[in-house]
C-alpha cells in the first residue's frame, strides 16, 4: 500500500462534473460528496429508477444543475467545459432491470457511448460504474478483476450483466483508440440511506421488513453469500480512483462475506427481537457466492472499506425508519 494516502477530489482544484443517474442511490451520494468538496455538479436522470426526492436534496444548491433526460437518446449538455463525465445511469436491482430490460441494455450501450462522446468532445475524463454482475455466478472465489466471469448471456439477468460487460468493452475501446481518460469500477453489493424502498435487493428488503415487524424473505436456503459495502466506502474509492492514472477495472466492495441467513440473524439482533424467516424459491441465475478480491484497490488507491456491516446497518436502519414514519 502507498506510504501516504492517495489524494481525493477534495485536494484538487474545483471541477465541473456531469453525473448520469444523479437521482439514483449511488449517484445522489456522489453529488453530495462533490458539492461538499466545492465542485460544480450537473446531474442527469430520467427517473426510470432514480428518485425525485434525491434531486430535491440539492435543487437549491448554487453549484448544482439538473437535466431531466434519457441518456440513451443523448446528453443535452451545452454548458462550460467539463472535467469529468461519470456514467452511473442504469436500473441496478433485479426487479427494476427485469422490468425494463430493453432500457437497461440501451443505457449500457448507447448511454455509455453518448457519455464517452461527450467526454471526448470536452477532453474530460470518463468514469464508468460497472458491477460485480460481470462475474455472473462465479467459478473463481473471491473474484479478481482478471476473472472473465460465468454469465448466462440469454438469462433473465443478462440485460444488466451483458449491458455492463459491453459498457466496459466500449469504454476501453474509446480509451485505446481515441485517447479518452477512462476509469472503470466494478461495484459489489452496496447499501445505505436513499435506496428505494422497493429496490428488491436483500439489504433493502430486510431493513424495511424488520422495521414493519414482518418475516424476513430469504430466497433458497439462505446459504448463498454476499459481501456488503456501505455507501461512504464506495464513494471514497470512487474519489480516489479519479485522481489516479489507472484505466483497468477496479473492484470496490467489502470482502467480509455473509450468508443470507447470517445477515438475517444480524438484522434480528439489531432489532432486538427474533424475526421469522420466510423462504421462497431461488431466482433464476442467482449467484451462489460473491466476494471481491480488492488487492488492486488496496495497492493502487490505498483503499480499504472502513464501515463494518453492523455499523452500516445501524446507520441505514435509522435513516430508513425516519423516512418510513
Amino acid at each position: 500500500m502507498p506510504e501516504t494516502p492517495v489524494p481525493s477530489t477534495a485536494t484538487s482544484d474545483p471541477l465541473r462534473i456531469l453525473i448520469t443517474g444523479s437521482a439514483g442511490f449511488v449517484g445522489s451520494h456522489l453529488v453530495e460528496r462533490f458539492l461538499n468538496e466545492g465542485h460544480t455538479v450537473i446531474g442527469v436522470d430520467n427517473y426510470i429508477s432514480g428518485q425525485v426526492s434525491n434531486t430535491d436534496l440539492f435543487s437549491d444548491h448554487p453549484r448544482f444543475t439538473f437535466i431531466e433526460a434519457d441518456v440513451s437518446h443523448g446528453i443535452p449538455y451545452t454548458g462550460e467545459k467539463l472535467d469529468w463525465v461519470m456514467h452511473f445511469a442504469s436500473p441496478a436491482s433485479p426487479p427494476h432491470y427485469q422490468q425494463f430490460p430493453v432500457e437497461t441494455l440501451m443505457v449500457g450501450a448507447q448511454g455509455t457511448q453518448n457519455g464517452l462522446e461527450l467526454a471526448h468532445a470536452h477532453g474530460a475524463g470518463f468514469f464508468l460504474a460497472s458491477t460485480s454482475e460481470v462475474y455472473g455466478d462465479p467459478h473463481v472465489h473471491p473474484q479478481p478483476e482478471t476473472y472473465w466471469g460465468n454469465v448466462n448471456p440469454i438469462g433473465v439477468r443478462s440485460c444488466y450483466d451483458e449491458a455492463k460487460r459491453y459498457a466496459e468493452a466500449i469504454t476501453m475501446a474509446y480509451h485505446r483508440s481515441r485517447g479518452v481518460n477512462t476509469r472503470i469500477i466494478r461495484i459489489f453489493n452496496t447499501y445505505g440511506p436513499r435506496m428505494r424502498p422497493d429496490d428488491g435487493r436483500v439489504i433493502t428488503n430486510f431493513v424495511h421488513q424488520a422495521l414493519r415487524g414482518e418475516p424476513l424473505t430469504v430466497y433458497g436456503d439462505g446459504s448463498q453469500t454476499r459481501s456488503f459495502q456501505y455507501i461512504d466506502d464506495l464513494v471514497e474509492g470512487i474519489s480516489r480512483l479519479m485522481m489516479v492514472d489507472y484505466h483497468g477495472p477496479v473492484n470496490l466492495g467489502n470482502p467480509d462475506e455473509f450468508t443470507l441467513l447470517e445477515l438475517a440473524e444480524l438484522i434480528s439482533e439489531l432489532c432486538s427481537r427474533k424475526l421469522a424467516i420466510e423462504n421462497r424459491a431461488l431466482p433464476l441465475d442467482d449467484p451462489r457466492q460473491r466476494k471481491p478480491d480488492i488487492s488492486t484497490a488496496k495497492n493502487i488507491l490505498g483503499w480499504l472499506p472502513l464501515v463494518d456491516v453492523r455499523s452500516g446497518m445501524n446507520k441505514t436502519a435509522i435513516n430508513e425508519k425516519n423516512r418510513i414514519y
